[in-house]
C-alpha cells in the first residue's frame, strides 16, 4: 500500500509540476534561457582564454572547451567546434581592460537567464537590487572559471604525475600506466560531475529564496539524467533525420546549438518545477493537482 501511494503522489507531482511549467510561461522562459546561454558562451570563453594567457598559459582553453563540450552530443559539438577554436586562437592580455568587462557582463547574462527560470519555477519574486544579483552573476563567472582552469591544470599535469610515479614505482610501472589510461578515459565522468556541481549551485544559491540540498536533489537528479537522454536522442535525430543546413545554410551551426540549448534549458525549468511540486506535496500548501498559481509561503 505505502509503494501505491508513493508512486500516485509522484504522479500527482508530476503533473503538478507540468501544469506549473505551462502556467509559468515554461516554454517562453526555456527560450530565453536557451539564447541567453548561446550569448553567453563565446564571452564566457574568451574570458577563460584572457585568465589563462593572463595566468601564463592559454593551453588549458583548450582543455576548458575539452570538458565543456565532452558531454554534447558529437553532431553538435562538431559544427561550432572550429568556430570556437577560431575565436580562441592565440593568448589574450585584454582581461583587465573595458573588453575584458564586457565579457564578464555579457557572461554574466547567461546566469541571470538561469536565475529568472529558477525563481519562476519554485515561485520566488526577485526583491533583491539589480547590482547585487548582477555582482552575484559576474561572481559565478569567475568562480567558473577559475575552477575550471584549475581542473585543467590538473589535466595537464597529470601525464606528468603518473610518469613520475612510474619512475618511482618501476614494480607498479604497469599497472600505472593502465590507471593512466582509465583516469583520461573518464573525462566524460568529470564533465557530469561539473554539471551536477554547478546545478547544485544554481538551484540553492541564484533563487531568491532559502532552499536546501534535499528539497532540489530530487530535480537535479532528473535533470541530468533528462540531459543524458535528450542528448543522445537528439544526436540520433541529427544523424538520421535532420538537414539544417538545406534550411539556414550557413546559419546551421547555430540553430543546431540553439535548438539542443532550447531543450536542454525546458528540461533544467522542469527540474526546478518538480522540486517545487514535491516540497508543495509534503507541506501539503497546495493540492497537488491544482493548476492554479499560489504565493508559496517559505
Amino acid at each position: 500500500m505505502r509503494l501505491i501511494a508513493f508512486l500516485r503522489r509522484c504522479v500527482l507531482v508530476a503533473y503538478d509540476a507540468y501544469w506549473r511549467f505551462a502556467t509559468n510561461d515554461g516554454w517562453a522562459i526555456a527560450s530565453h534561457l536557451a539564447l541567453s546561454v548561446l550569448l553567453a558562451m563565446f564571452p564566457f570563453l574568451i574570458f577563460v582564454t584572457a585568465l589563462a594567457g593572463f595566468i601564463g598559459t592559454s593551453d588549458l582553453a583548450d582543455q576548458v572547451v575539452q570538458l565543456l563540450f565532452s558531454a554534447w552530443p558529437a553532431a553538435v559539438v562538431e559544427p561550432i567546434e572550429r568556430e570556437v577554436h577560431n575565436v580562441l586562437t592565440g593568448q589574450r592580455r585584454d582581461l583587465i581592460t573595458i573588453g575584458g568587462a564586457l565579457m564578464l557582463w555579457f557572461s554574466s547574462s547567461g546566469i541571470e537567464a538561469v536565475r529568472i527560470g529558477l525563481n519562476r519555477a519554485y515561485g520566488f519574486q526577485e526583491t533583491r537590487w539589480w547590482y547585487r544579483t548582477r555582482a552575484q552573476s559576474i561572481a559565478f563567472v569567475v568562480l567558473g572559471a577559475i575552477a575550471l582552469l584549475a581542473l585543467a591544470f590538473l589535466i595537464v599535469l597529470a601525464p606528468a604525475g603518473f610518469q613520475a610515479a612510474a619512475a618511482l614505482a618501476p614494480r607498479y610501472a604497469e599497472q600505472i600506466v593502465e590507471l593512466r589510461d582509465q583516469v583520461f578515459a573518464q573525462r566524460y565522468v568529470i564533465t557530469v560531475c561539473i554539471l551536477f556541481v554547478a546545478l547544485v549551485g544554481a538551484h540553492l544559491w541564484l533563487p531568491n529564496g532559502r532552499l536546501k540540498l534535499g528539497q532540489v536533489l530530487p530535480g537535479i537528479l532528473l535533470t541530468m539524467l533528462l540531459w543524458i537522454v535528450a542528448a543522445t536522442l537528439f544526436a540520433y535525430y541529427l544523424s538520421s533525420f535532420a538537414n539544417y543546413a538545406t534550411t539556414y545554410a550557413g546559419f546551421a551551426a547555430v540553430m543546431i546549438a540553439l535548438v539542443f540549448l532550447y531543450f536542454i534549458s525546458v528540461i533544467f525549468i522542469l527540474g526546478g518545477e518538480l522540486n517545487s511540486a514535491w516540497t508543495r506535496s509534503q507541506k501539503a500548501l497546495v493540492p497537488p493537482a491544482d493548476r492554479t498559481l499560489l504565493p508559496i509561503d517559505r
